[in-house]
């Protein structure tokens, strides 16, 4: 996986961006906050997501910051958020405003975001609220593991004898001490740590 690139600006749009970077230009998607930051021609560095639309094909997101990549992962592990709402969720509002929504509930925030209705707004809170709200935005070691892993490592602690609730507590503990989790052995063993 590619955690950035860095290069020379030689494209820009609002919504798209061309990054020229040894003998290869790459084009990655960008919101109005990251456009805003950058400047075509000069040099460049985008920290960068890659999604599938569908099995072959490709689509690269840049951001200007590791916060906001962090909000793009998890913004897109809800279900029914894809790529493009996320991006236009952080082109519409800033970073620290996505997290204050979340975490205060605010659906009416989240709703004014053009294509986010009333039930994709709450399904962002609930399934977000407990994961970014007690997280300080600006964390180097910050990295948002998808769902699966988590529910998986989740269900091997329960079935070894742990309480939900405790299970929990050490998965969240492991993921702010260690950051990046690869596997769920790897979250399992970083969990039974903090048991």
């Amino acid at each position: 996986m590619i955690d950035f690139i860095e290069g020379t600006l030689v494209e820009k749009t609002p919504t798209f961006v061309v990054i020229a970077c040894g003998g290869v230009g790459y084009v990655m998607n960008i919101s109005l906050n990251t456009s805003s930051r950058i400047e075509q021609g000069t040099a460049c560095k985008l920290f960068t997501e890659q999604t599938y639309v569908r099995d072959d094909l490709p689509r690269f997101y840049g951001f200007h910051d590791k916060d906001e990549r962090f909000l793009f992962r998890a913004l897109t592990s809800v279900s029914g958020v894809g790529g493009n709402s996320a991006m236009l969720m952080l082109s519409s509002l800033q970073a620290e405003e996505i997290q204050n929504a979340i975490t205060t509930g605010d659906v009416h925030i989240l709703k004014s975001v053009k294509g986010i209705g009333e039930k994709t707004a709450l399904r962002i809170i609930v399934d977000l609220k407990d994961k970014i709200g007690k997280v300080a935005l600006s964390s180097e070691k910050l990295v948002f593991s998808d769902n699966k892993i988590r529910n998986e490592a989740l269900s091997a602690l329960v079935m070894l004898g742990f309480v939900k609730n405790a299970a929990e507590k050490a998965i969240d503990k492991a993921f702010k001490t260690e950051g990046n989790v690869v596997s769920v052995e790897h979250l399992i063993k970083l969990a039974l740590k903090h048991l």
